[in-house]
């Protein structure tokens, strides 16, 4: 089992590069399975994948604390182990499970130990885990989620945002996490110097960037008409980007 984690502050193509990394999977590697986590508590992945959800585990958790909601018998870790399996989606190709936004401080305090012990029995029945983070890595830095393949980080084409990028590098490194290989992404580039004249602040980041993505204008166009971005052409520029990139870590 690979597992590869993607983090990135907000607005910068992160779910978008998910989903197109689902995409890539799911057509160059035929018949493995597959499972995708986002992780990040702004949980849009599902939309990009044009799939319904109707749990996440922050929902499941925060109900537990609901009085009497434990039917008799039944112990809060039983009736939590129970539910959990409930918040996966399913599909034919993939599956899809959402952390979700903790409604209030220290959701994921109690019952931490149980989440880590639930995803390490799922990941075992997959052949890749990808994992769509937030960019303070909270799932990873708690360990919630561990032993990461590849750290994927992606930034957009602004000095402000490779400077996030390398922020999350040191909060991988920071926290000590059991990470093998960690690569940068930029996305939405325009013109031909954009990195030329970022090139100053990529080294900076401590991360090997790997590839880009050009601004793609079918990206814009499938996210006003609520179209799923997994269903994108073979020939989108992003798409081609996206697999170039994986292509070169022998994914």
């Amino acid at each position: 089992m690979k597992q590869i984690a993607i983090a990135g502050k907000g607005g910068v193509g992160k779910t978008t590069f998910t989903a197109l990394m689902l995409r890539h999977l799911l057509k160059n590697k035929p018949g493995k399975a597959v499972l995708a986590v986002d992780a990040d508590p702004n949980a849009n992945l599902n939309e990009a994948l044009g799939l319904e959800v109707e749990n996440t585990i922050s929902t499941i958790l925060e109900n537990t604390k609901i009085p009497n909601v434990v039917p008799t018998g039944m112990s809060k870790e039983m009736y939590i182990e129970f539910k959990l399996q409930a918040a996966l989606a399913e599909t034919d190709s993939y599956d899809l499970l959402v952390m979700g936004n903790p409604q209030k401080a220290g959701c994921y305090c109690y019952p931490n130990d149980l989440l880590r012990k639930h995803l390490e029995t799922l990941r075992a029945n997959y052949d890749y885990v990808m994992v769509d983070n937030e960019a303070g890595l909270e799932h990873l830095s708690r360990r919630i989620i561990s032993k990461v393949d590849i750290l994927i980080v992606v930034s957009d084409a602004a000095a402000r945002s490779i400077r996030s990028a390398a922020r999350v590098h040191d909060i991988a490194k920071g926290v000590g996490l059991d990470i093998k290989e960690m690569y940068l992404v930029v996305t939405k580039v325009t013109t031909g110097n954009e990195i030329e004249q970022l090139q100053g602040e990529i080294d900076k980041t401590g991360l090997q960037l790997i590839g880009t993505i050009p601004l793609d204008p079918l990206v814009s166009d499938y996210d006003v008409r609520g179209e799923a971005l997994i269903n994108l052409p073979d020939d989108a520029p992003s798409v081609e980007a996206v697999d170039a990139i994986l292509k070169k870590i022998n994914l």
